[in-house]
């Protein structure tokens, strides 16, 4: 037998027993969108790598050790998208939604980051995203804060904390980013390798350092609110009174300055420490600049971005469930006859009742096989169809999850009986 080929390191399957909670995420985000008058694109996975470069920033970790970045066949730089805010502006640029619009767009899919793979951690993982183009009121910062806390509560989960932040203007960094490296300076000699590239260029970054041995020395860095002009100073005073009335409770940590570079005044980090030391489950902010950065006119921008593996994770840690109710009909049949009139019946099935859910059963199996199978499936009825059904033009309906004896019925007695178990289930 030839070696069995195994996964891309990095590289998660997602098997059927684990998708209902995939499903449950997705779905009450989708709804949770269309409820707040967010509406859909869908943008390429990959994308011309100057566009995260000039995005997200040339010193950033993403951009310098995470990126899958090749070289196609016509010799262009192509990159397997690490994140979705840079691609979505790009797919508003080109196509003149952001000349004089504003849009709240959403997004979802994979993205790709070579990051070390751990628990709830991948190299391809996948992100739902939400994206605000062309409002600059922090009412919108408030709006996406409310809304993912919305989403913690619609799935059940409990004990996330939030972390704020502003970033202020580039303008207002421009005297941060002097203290810091001045800071910095008097410890060169203990900065890490990247540290102290990102000195001169970046020194923002260096607070974004994952290395234990630089925390210490970042804990005692200057803070970039002493540094912020009075309008992100404004900016974010409304942030927190509008979060804050609205009953979401949050810390402010000055030493959030999130991964990448188009952030501007509002950030934001949700977490858990039920997951692992690294448990952020939704990050976010505004970008104001990023449009003009990739070729547009000036527009103010704000989203975040959640880990649907990680928020999976957590509701499998606190033991929330998938959606309830399953599979409703699974389908025995026996001899070459009852094959057929099964699988006519079962597409009749289908047709009358939107929402069933029937399986065919294995029909070169036995009965007794199709049966175990039944059972194991979690369906809550086996329909049966053999030669005395055949003889009487009638289906055999037995339950599988309650005490209830089996009943012969007509094909509408049938019909009828089914529609009131996709009612109840629904």
């Amino acid at each position: 037998m030839a070696d069995l080929i195994q996964p891309v390191r990095g590289m998660n399957d997602v098997l059927p027993d684990e998708e209902a909670l995939w499903e449950r995420v997705e779905s009450a985000a989708a709804a949770l969108f269309k409820a707040y008058g967010y509406q859909r694109i869908r943008i390429p996975v990959l994308e011309k790598t100057e566009l995260f470069s000039r995005s997200i920033g040339e010193l950033t970790d993403i951009v310098e050790k995470e990126m899958y970045t090749f070289t196609d066949r016509n010799g262009d730089s192509v990159t397997l998208r690490p994140e979705a805010t840079a691609g979505v502006v790009r797919a508003g640029l080109s196509n003149g939604l952001l000349h004089n619009q504003a849009h709240k767009l959403w997004c979802s899919g994979p993205m790709f980051r070579r990051e070390k793979p751990q628990k709830g951690r991948y190299r391809q993982f996948h992100q739902l995203s939400a994206e605000a183009l062309g409002y600059a009121d922090p009412e919108v910062d408030a709006e996406l804060i409310a809304m993912s806390a919305r989403l913690w509560r619609e799935l059940g989960i409990d004990g996330t904390s939030l972390e704020l932040n502003s970033l202020g203007t580039p303008q207002s960094r421009v005297t941060y980013k002097r203290a810091l490296v001045d800071y910095f300076s008097r410890f060169k000699a203990d900065l890490d390798a990247d540290s102290v590239r990102r000195l001169e260029r970046n020194p923002m970054r260096i607070l974004d350092s994952k290395n234990p041995a630089m925390q210490a020395l970042n804990a005692e860095a200057p803070v970039l609110a002493e540094h912020l002009d009075d309008e992100s100073r404004r900016h974010f005073e409304r942030v927190q009174q509008l979060i804050a009335d609205a009953g979401i409770e949050f810390v402010i940590n000055p030493r959030l300055v999130r991964g990448l570079d188009y952030y501007t005044r509002t950030v934001f980090e949700w977490s858990s420490g039920r997951i692992g030391a690294q448990g952020a489950i939704c990050s976010g902010g505004r970008y104001d600049g990023l449009v003009a950065q990739l070729g547009g006119r000036d527009t103010p921008g704000v989203g975040w971005g959640l880990g649907v593996e990680r928020v999976v994770e957590l509701m499998r840690v606190e033991g929330v469930d998938g959606p309830t109710g399953g599979l409703d009909v699974y389908v025995v049949s026996a001899g070459e006859e009852a094959r057929l009139a099964s699988f006519s019946a079962a597409e009749r099935l289908r047709s009358e009742l939107p929402g069933l859910q029937l399986r065919l059963g294995i029909v070169s199996a036995g009965v007794k096989a199709q049966m175990r199978r039944a059972g194991r499936s979690g369906a809550r009825y086996a329909l049966i169809v053999g030669d005395e059904e055949l003889a009487q033009g009638k289906f055999s309906i037995k339950a599988l999850r309650e005490d209830q004896p089996q009943r012969l019925l007509a094909f509408d007695e049938l019909s009828a009986m089914l529609a009131e178990a996709v009612d109840e289930r629904r």
